[in-house]
């Protein structure tokens, strides 16, 4: 195969270059579009709760639905894009995520709000992550890192611009009113985004160096591989840890009396928890880029290793309510940029070809992450009454991801690589 891509025939190549960052800023506006379901789910549970007179644990099972959906079914929605192609199918999902919101509004019933909110919102949301990350690395194979890092950051970061209007909307016109206006601005503006994509030319697209390639790996052929298994490992055990941290952060703070602080005059969690999704979406493209230039692997033995020393001060330094803040903070910027590193490590790995398939199947490990660092921890918290134990799970888990990476993946992968180029 031919060690760089080329620009189609008869297409400028400064045109098709130009292309590719346009499609990166149409895959952007997509994963914004569909990152409120998730990241301003917090908003809707005690409304929820009153108006449906149902227990936040009864509620919560919405969230956990809409996590499932997205990540389980991923492989299923990746085929079908690899099969009929990105824009139609990323159209369809930005759809049902809107209509997800619109047809929450009118639902009397818990069985309602789960299945139009969790499963409709979950598959929507799934087939929209999948298909643009899977697309970016197809434009993008000089630059994997950085373009699946930005694409990532929309969706990790969006909904700063949704939760401050949305809350507004809540206050003054009440939660339906909410997800009726949002849902249908929101599915407006991805569509509108959806409908602009499209696959790189059958030339390949203009680069500034050339990349080496490698034969396409179809899923089938790729889930045989101890190499795949590999990687599947590690992104589950870092997810593992990141989701423990999001989702037990409010209930640890308040065991370390860290409930009712304040830090420079704000509330200390909700502090904690604006500046985690601001370091949460700017490690994403910091990482794939500097992947880029010095190796996956390279770039994941120090992400991974300083998401694990920070927790391990930030064990040390929990009753201080600003080291909990700046430490939460460098946590959560050694976590998000997994959303980078593996996609783009997998499709260096396995070629672009069936790109979007493979990556569902990886993508998967992120459901387990989300069993594992939610209700598996809370139960290992209640069986040994203490934090330390949870911590210290994941403490170890990013450690040793991290020695993974340079120890074992990355000579497994170029031993795969010289045998497929």
């Amino acid at each position: 195969m031919n060690s760089a891509y080329a620009a189609r025939p008869g297409l400028p190549a400064a045109f098709t270059a130009r292309t590719r960052w346009i499609q990166l800023l149409l895959g952007l506006v997509c994963m914004m579009a569909i990152s409120s379901p998730q990241y301003v789910w917090t908003l809707f549970t005690r409304p929820w709760g009153a108006e449906l007179g149902a227990s936040p644990a009864a509620v919560q099972v919405t969230f956990s639905l809409l996590i499932v959906l997205q990540t389980f079914f991923s492989p299923a929605q990746g085929w079908l894009i690899d099969r009929f192609g990105p824009r139609v199918l990323i159209t369809a999902g930005v759809v049902l995520t809107g209509l997800s919101w619109m047809i929450s509004s009118t639902v009397t019933t818990l069985l309602g709000l789960y299945l139009a909110y969790g499963v409709l919102g979950g598959l929507g949301t799934g087939i929209v992550y999948v298909g643009v990350v899977g697309l970016m690395v197809r434009w993008f194979p000089d630059r994997r890192g950085l373009a699946a890092g930005v694409v990532a950051a929309g969706y990790g970061m969006g909904a700063i611009l949704t939760t401050f209007p949305i809350a507004a909307t809540i206050a003054a016109s009440g939660f339906r009113h909410a997800l009726m206006v949002f849902g249908i601005v929101l599915g407006v503006v991805g569509v509108i985004a959806a409908l602009g994509l499209r696959q790189p030319p059958p030339g390949g697209t203009h680069l500034v160096r050339p990349v080496p390639t490698v034969r396409d790996t179809p899923p089938g052929a790729m889930l045989r591989t101890p190499l795949f298994w590999l990687m599947f490992a590690m992104m589950a055990m870092m997810s593992t840890s990141g989701l423990m941290v999001t989702s037990q952060m409010a209930n640890f703070a308040a065991d370390y009396g860290l409930g009712n602080a304040t830090v420079l005059g704000l509330a200390a969690v909700p502090l904690a928890l604006t500046v985690d999704r601001l370091t949460n979406g700017l490690t994403r493209p910091f990482f794939g880029w500097v992947s880029d230039r010095i190796g996956r692997e390279n770039t994941m033995f120090i992400a991974f290793g300083l998401e694990g020393l920070a927790m391990l001060l930030w064990t040390q330094l929990l009753h201080d309510p600003v080291a909990f803040v700046v430490l939460s903070g460098i946590v959560f910027f050694g976590w998000g940029e997994i959303f980078s590193l593996f996609p783009s490590t997998l499709t260096d790995t396995f070629g672009t070809g069936h790109a979007t398939t493979n990556y569902g199947f990886l993508y998967m490990a992120q459901g387990i992450g989300s069993i594992l660092g939610g209700p598996m921890a809370s139960l290992l918290h209640d069986w040994t009454a203490s934090w330390v134990s949870v911590f210290g799970v994941a403490i170890a888990a990013d450690l040793l991801t991290a020695l993974l990476a340079i120890a074992v993946l990355k000579p497994m992968r170029r031993q795969w690589m010289a045998a497929r180029a």
